[in-house]
């Protein structure tokens, strides 16, 4: 095998660069993340399901990887793209290095190209469909299969994320020394949706006080409401959301039934339960930087973020619902709650480790709501 490698994108444009991780081929959706740090929980964030990410910072892979900041079972990129991969992992929790990582999960990953030129052809152009090879010696080849790439408009990716089975969580929060440590007493029954779930996502869950149920997307609503929850939540997730019509109707079946979060594509979910529309953004929303502000209070959040489609509010205002949110970098939506029903969402991640915690009081918002329907 050569150890040329390509990344080659739709519209032509040709990338050559050095392997990294796996030797072979890999498709998807090429995006870019701005997160400095993290990227190990961004491998394994299952929302990164038929996309190939792009970290705009110059090195990665530094202080290596570890068992104990998986987000998920497994990693769930198509591809990966950096810079520079660092080939020492300089920290006491590194179990190996990136390269060794990526290599052990299979996945196919590029290093010594231009990622700022990248970025911006992105920025320019859009994420679009690419190939990383570094099996195929003619990028011309690259270019035809790439051409022929299905894209992720209309796709259902969560059926490829989501669990096979209902489980529970038991896992709270991480301490240091400690490792992860047993959460509180649980004081709500909360179903939570498995369209790619976070693990960090159902650790927060626990540490306000849920006893969570993990079930699979494809979940009746009938299902759910048979084992009298508090609540639901509704988890981040890949692609498109019109590619998942059996969740919509299962949430549309809980609407104004039982206490509803929904984060990332749960709240695209919901928007489109509730008779709204989605659709797609340029070159979407990765990284650990976003400023959103809240309508009501004023306050800015920084935020980390993962999201290739969004709501458009206009399209739910006149059904009951109001935007809580918005983006400050491009205005778009990034919550929503209904005017009478205890359902809310965000389009950010409140979650997220490493990454801004400026909006973890979500959670309690959730228990919030779950109280005053007990009472």
């Amino acid at each position: 095998m050569s150890e040329q490698t390509w990344l080659v994108l739709r519209d032509g444009r040709t990338f050559r660069g050095r392997p990294l991780g796996a030797k072979g081929e890999a498709s998807g959706e090429v995006i870019f993340n701005t997160a400095m740090q993290g990227y190990q929980e961004i491998l394994t964030d299952p929302s990164y399901r038929g996309q190939i990410v792009a970290m705009t910072y110059p090195m990665i892979g530094n202080y290596g990887v570890n068992e104990e900041d998986e987000e998920s079972r497994r990693p769930w990129v198509n591809g990966f793209i950096v810079k520079e991969a660092s080939p020492v992992a300089s920290n006491f929790r590194a179990g190996a290095s990136l390269d060794e990582y990526l290599r052990r999960h299979g996945i196919v990953g590029i290093q010594d190209i231009d990622t700022r030129a990248l970025t911006r052809h992105l920025r320019d152009h859009g994420a679009q469909d690419g190939i990383i090879s570094s099996v195929e010696t003619d990028p011309a080849r690259l270019l035809e299969r790439t051409r022929a790439l299905p894209g992720l408009v209309g796709r259902d990716l969560v059926a490829e994320v989501t669990a096979d089975a209902p489980y529970t969580w038991s896992s709270g929060g991480w301490q240091l020394a400690r490792g992860y440590v047993p959460p509180p007493p649980p004081r709500f029954r909360v179903v939570a949706y498995d369209c790619g779930i976070k693990f960090n996502i159902l650790r927060q869950l626990r540490t306000v006080g849920c006893d969570v149920t993990v079930v699979p997307a494809a979940t009746p609503a009938a299902d759910v409401l048979a084992t009298k929850p508090d609540g639901v939540f509704l988890s981040n997730g890949p692609g498109d959301p019109e590619g998942v019509p059996y969740l919509i109707e299962s949430v549309r079946g809980l609407l104004g039934r039982v206490p509803i979060f929904g984060i990332c594509l749960g709240h695209q979910i919901l928007g489109l339960a509730a008779g709204g529309r989605t659709f797609k953004l340029s070159f979407g929303h990765h990284g650990a930087n976003h400023p959103v502000k809240d309508l009501a209070t004023g306050k800015v959040e920084i935020t980390a973020q993962n999201h290739g489609f969004a709501v458009d509010p206009d399209s739910v205002t006149a059904l009951g619902w109001e935007p809580t949110h918005a983006n400050l970098n491009d205005g778009t939506c990034e919550g929503l709650r209904h005017r009478d029903w205890p359902v809310f969402s965000v389009q950010y991640h409140p979650e997220a480790s490493p990454g801004p915690h400026d909006a973890n009081y979500l959670f309690h918002r959730f228990t919030d709501l779950m109280s005053r329907k007990g009472g």
